[in-house]
């Protein structure tokens, strides 16, 4: 990196250590812990669309995916649900996977006419009422058994750590699926395609009960190894002599512990990504890529498998959004399907990578602190400034309807940011080389 951006990563951890003096360091550590994990997604977009142009905004999809990795990993299993019905549904998904592959096989092995066309319709339409009948009473009896507290089947029990590179082979699967079929499209429909079917994974985590307790929330996932409870430090006697040597309060402090360990773990994810990912990018690879990504059909012209490279980077960017997805989960130790909305999970993490310099990996990061921080902090803050500026009106509908709608000025001040970068810094605070 050169000292240009060496000052602006400087500024950003400013920024950080000026949240903890001023405010409270629990808030820093908040930020801090929510930004590293929207850069490690904003890395995954990067790969896509800085390394490939691919216009892909399923971002939300992918990190949901991760987080349900997370439960079906480390949750604890239901074992009266699995009894009444897990077996059933695994028998159904297996009948209905079976019906697809023999779809697949008829259209490849019969010759095109009409023949083959009603041949695949008579074994999509028999292998789907074949595999209602199996799935429909099978979720009912699963979701029947105590469905105020479970209603689900639960995870296998596995530690958190292992559902996150889980998450990430999960989001792989599904890109895999997605991009044989949507990445012939011109980049646009590509972005409709993806936004869609982003969609189209939140609602069925939402509405399958069956699955994670759908919009009745799953709560109670397993800390990742070696974040402990804040409950059992403030039990132990060691960690309270520590901090009443220091003066400090038990609470506030084993609160703090636990978001380091937590900053210190994503940390090094990111890390690893990073380093990885840079050498992905300055490899024959990379250069491919970048190649493609320029010119298609000089690329196409040169043997290149502009198809094959196109969805192979779009699994890879796939995977660390997931990967980023399961961290989220295991620190927030619960899957809510009701909070995966485009805003947060897509558009502010392509904010992070236009206003970082997309197809630079330091620039990414630099754009995902900055903007994470921005996000949270202004959302914190804003009401602060609302009551100051109003403080001279008088108490009436005027007043009240600008300190409600306060908490959104973040979403003003995003705006804000991202024209300012686009208007001195076209390519980016850290643009590529």
């Amino acid at each position: 990196m050169n000292r240009r951006s060496l000052i602006l990563f400087a500024l950003v951890a400013c920024l950080y250590l000026a949240t903890g003096f001023l405010q409270s360091w629990n808030l820093s550590l908040s930020i801090l812990n929510a930004a590293l994990l929207a850069t490690i997604a904003a890395l995954g977009v990067n790969m896509q669309w800085g390394y490939a142009g691919l216009f892909s905004v399923g971002t939300m999809g992918f990190t949901a995916l991760g987080g349900l990795a997370v439960v079906l990993i480390s949750a604890k299993p239901n074992a009266g649900n699995w009894q009444a019905g897990g077996f059933g549904i695994l028998l159904a998904l297996v009948l209905g996977a079976l019906a697809v592959a023999a779809a697949v096989i008829a259209w490849r092995c019969l010759a095109p006419g009409r023949t083959r066309a009603l041949a695949v319709a008579a074994v999509l339409i028999g292998g789907f009422f074949l595999f209602r009948a199996v799935f429909d009473p099978s979720v009912n009896a699963a979701e029947a058994v105590n469905p105020q507290f479970a209603g689900n089947l639960g995870g296998l029990g596995l530690p958190s750590l292992v559902a996150w590179p889980i998450g990430g082979l999960l989001a792989a699967v599904v890109a895999w699926a997605i991009g044989k079929t949507a990445l012939g499209l011109r980049s646009d429909y590509l972005a409709i395609a993806t936004l869609g079917i982003a969609e189209i994974i939140v609602s069925v985590i939402k509405n399958e009960d069956w699955l994670a307790r759908g919009v009745k929330n799953l709560t109670g996932l397993p800390r990742p190894w070696p974040v402990p409870l804040e409950v059992d430090l403030q039990q132990q006697a060691g960690f309270l002599d520590f901090v009443a040597a220091w003066g400090w309060s038990p609470v506030t402090a084993s609160t703090i512990l636990v978001k380091l360990l937590y900053a210190l773990m994503f940390g090094l994810v990111l890390a690893l990504i990073v380093w990885a990912v840079e050498r992905a990018l300055h490899s024959p690879w990379g250069r491919m890529m970048r190649a493609i990504r320029d010119n298609e059909v000089s690329a196409a012209a040169m043997g290149k498998d502009v198809t094959g490279r196109h969805l192979q980077v779009f699994i890879l960017g796939s995977a660390v959004i997931g990967i980023a997805g399961a961290m989220m989960s295991s620190m927030d130790g619960q899957l809510t399907p009701g909070t995966y909305n485009p805003l947060r999970f897509t558009f502010l993490v392509w904010v992070m990578v236009i206003v970082g310099g997309s197809g630079n990996n330091w620039g990414t990061v630099l754009g995902g602190l900055l903007i994470g921080w921005l996000w949270l902090v202004v959302e914190n803050i804003g009401p602060n400034i609302m009551g100051f500026i109003t403080a001279g009106l008088p108490d009436g509908w005027l007043r009240a309807k600008l300190l409600g709608s306060a908490e959104h000025m973040r979403l003003l001040s995003m705006g804000v940011i991202l024209l300012v970068v686009m208007r001195f810094s076209p390519r980016g605070l850290i643009p590529e080389k």
